[in-house]
């Protein structure tokens, strides 16, 4: 199993690690110390080794981080770990709602006669601090570099990761390696750049044609890189993680330690390109005045998938369906009371391990039934285990590593009677994802833009979800993956080639959840009948097939549009993933798919 129900962390070993940290603050005449979620490398994903807010604090959601004060401790945390985190964390701890409340506006009140604050100059990125810097102006507040205070006292932290990388084909990359490299260096030579400084782990080994185990469920390789103009990469990985791919590197490719780095940014000479949301403060500190602020060079030729990458992904996902599609049937199958939700991960990632292109999960697989439903990321473990019963609903949120493609997929599915409430809000985020998925946009609009239509049959009802619409997607990548967003925040413009989520929800703390989620990729639209000529026009390809639960439908409140698009979805989920199937599976899936 990929997939472990173990118990890794528990509240009652927050206050004996909080207290001995807060020693350390005494030792370094501190007021507090930030511990983020983070690594050096500014990647979503943490190894073990890294993962310090969950070794602290017992919160163990992806996202947020700890203001350790002498005689406070806020865990900040956003709307889809609100319910999480009030089980996770001892009460020593006080969970905040960020970014309502913003970490400048905390210490203010916290601290209202000034303080020294540290932070670890590698775990947070230069914008980051230059905008708590800014935020705090005033204050009496100031922000110190320092040593890591957790690494002091984590008398058992893991070893860094040294697994080995290999080498993506050409044949799913779809561009070699020297060819991204010399299309990149040219875009630094146009804006008279003499350098690039890449420390995202999914650049990297996007760049390279790359990929490792470094980070769980992600198959990336630690690292850091400098891009030069002149069309050559220096790479700072462990040689041992690289030994056989010699000659895949090539002659573009120069490896060194990790330990030369910081020594080689400081050799730099002319401009620098560097992300400023994304290059750790230790990195800018070593550039200093060479440094360019921009954008990553790699993240948007990484977001837009080339043919290669889109046509492995529609494999990917029609296979991964396939597996779905079989747990479903069995599942529909076993009588409401019988079955467990760890039984449900098993038997899914037992189906999806069939298939030898699988190399990994994707993510830990949400499969929440009843109250838990409403925990956005839920994990379940041994002890949280729970039988899904009659009038339960069951959030089933899961998706492959595939050599081909990355796969992300979320039914809601109904075990037994659900309540009236839990169908009418199922219709409205089925709604949402329809209403999403029909979608044309001109050109040149970004996430921000148009992810109110997702969102727009809860509004009319009074209600929300409180995560974004939709996430990138890699190419046998990062399940998360930037620039690109369905959220409120995003202002990258969606492009052909990008691949999101579409995955609006809604959820009632105590009682269920709901969520729907299908991967879809940007396309030119096709023509229409007196649209306007001058005006480019983008729609969305869907790649993922199973089908939707329709007894969850309240069928006065799914227009006529939503009902065709939904028999045509479901027509294809037959003819796609229907002679994959094993004989039961695809009785279940014509059942399933007849028309509402």
């Amino acid at each position: 199993m990929f997939q472990s129900f173990e118990v890794t962390s528990r509240p009652e070993q927050g206050p004996p690690r909080l207290a001995a940290l807060r020693k350390q603050l005494r030792t370094d005449a501190l007021d507090g110390f930030l511990v983020p979620r983070a690594d050096a490398h500014q990647g979503e994903y943490v190894a073990p080794r890294d993962d310090r807010l969950k070794w602290l604090t017992g919160f163990t959601g992806s996202a947020g981080f700890c203001a350790a004060l002498r005689d406070v401790a806020g865990v900040f945390i956003d709307g889809r770990y609100r319910t999480q985190v009030k089980a996770q964390v001892a009460d020593v701890y006080t969970p905040v709602a960020w970014p309502e409340v913003s970490l400048a506006d905390w210490l203010r009140t916290e601290l209202p006669q000034g303080g020294v604050v540290g932070f670890d100059p590698w775990l947070h990125a230069a914008g980051q601090i230059e905008q708590l810097e800014t935020a705090l102006e005033g204050s009496g507040i100031t922000l110190r570099r320092t040593d890591n205070l957790v690494d002091r006292i984590w008398e058992d932290q893991p070893a860094p990761p040294m697994n080995p990388a290999k080498v993506h084909p050409i044949d799913y990359a779809g561009e070699s390696h020297g060819g991204k490299i010399a299309r990149l260096a040219e875009g630094l030579r146009d804006k008279g750049r003499a350098a690039a400084v890449i420390t995202l782990p999914d650049s990297l080994c996007w760049l390279l044609n790359i990929r490792g185990s470094d980070i769980a469920r992600n198959p990336v390789v630690h690292g850091f890189a400098v891009l030069h103009a002149a069309g050559h990469v220096d790479l700072f990985v462990a040689p041992a993680k690289l030994e056989g791919l010699e000659a895949h590197l090539g002659q573009h490719v120069t490896i060194h330690a990790p330990e030369a780095f910081l020594a080689a940014l400081a050799n730099l000479s002319g401009a620098v390109l560097a992300e400023k949301a994304t290059v750790p403060v230790a990195v800018a500190d070593a550039l200093g005045d060479k440094i360019v602020w921009g954008d990553d060079p790699c993240a948007l030729p990484k977001a837009r998938k080339n043919e290669a990458e889109i046509n492995g992904s529609i494999a990917a996902h029609l296979r991964d369906g396939a597996a779905l599609v079989e747990v479903l049937a069995w599942l529909d199958a076993q009588p409401a009371g019988s079955v467990t939700e760890t039984q449900v991960v098993t038997k899914l990632e037992t189906a999806r391990r069939r298939d030898p292109a699988l190399q990994e999960i994707s993510f830990e697989t949400i499969a929440g039934t009843g109250p838990n439903g409403a925990i956005m990321h839920y994990r379940v473990t041994e002890d949280t285990d729970s039988v899904l019963q009659d009038g339960h609903l069951l959030v089933l949120d899961s998706g492959g590593q595939y050599l081909d493609g990355t796969t992300d997929i979320t039914r809601t599915i109904a075990i037994g009677t659900p309540p009236a409430e839990a169908k009418e809000g199922f219709t409205r985020v089925l709604n949402g994802l329809i209403a999403m998925s029909r979608l044309r946009w001109p050109q040149g609009l970004a996430g921000r833009n148009i992810e109110a239509v997702g969102r727009l049959p809860l509004w009319m009802a009074g209600q929300d979800f409180d995560h974004g619409l939709g996430h990138g997607v890699g190419a046998y990548l990062s399940v998360h993956e930037g620039p690109q967003r369905l959220s409120k925040l995003s202002t990258v413009p969606l492009s052909d080639g990008m691949i999101l989520s579409i995955e609006p929800g809604y959820y009632r703390e105590g009682a269920f959840g709901i969520r729907l989620e299908n991967l879809a990729v940007v396309r030119p639209a096709g023509d229409m009948l007196g649209g306007d000529a001058h005006r480019a026009m983008l729609a969305w390809e869907t790649l993922s097939f199973a089908p939707i639960d329709t007894r969850l439908i309240v069928p006065d409140l799914l227009s006529m549009d939503a009902r065709d698009w939904l028999n045509a979805y479901h027509r294809d989920v037959a003819e796609k993933i229907g002679p994959q199937l094993s004989p039961v599976a695809k009785l279940w899936l014509d059942a399933a798919t007849a028309p509402v």
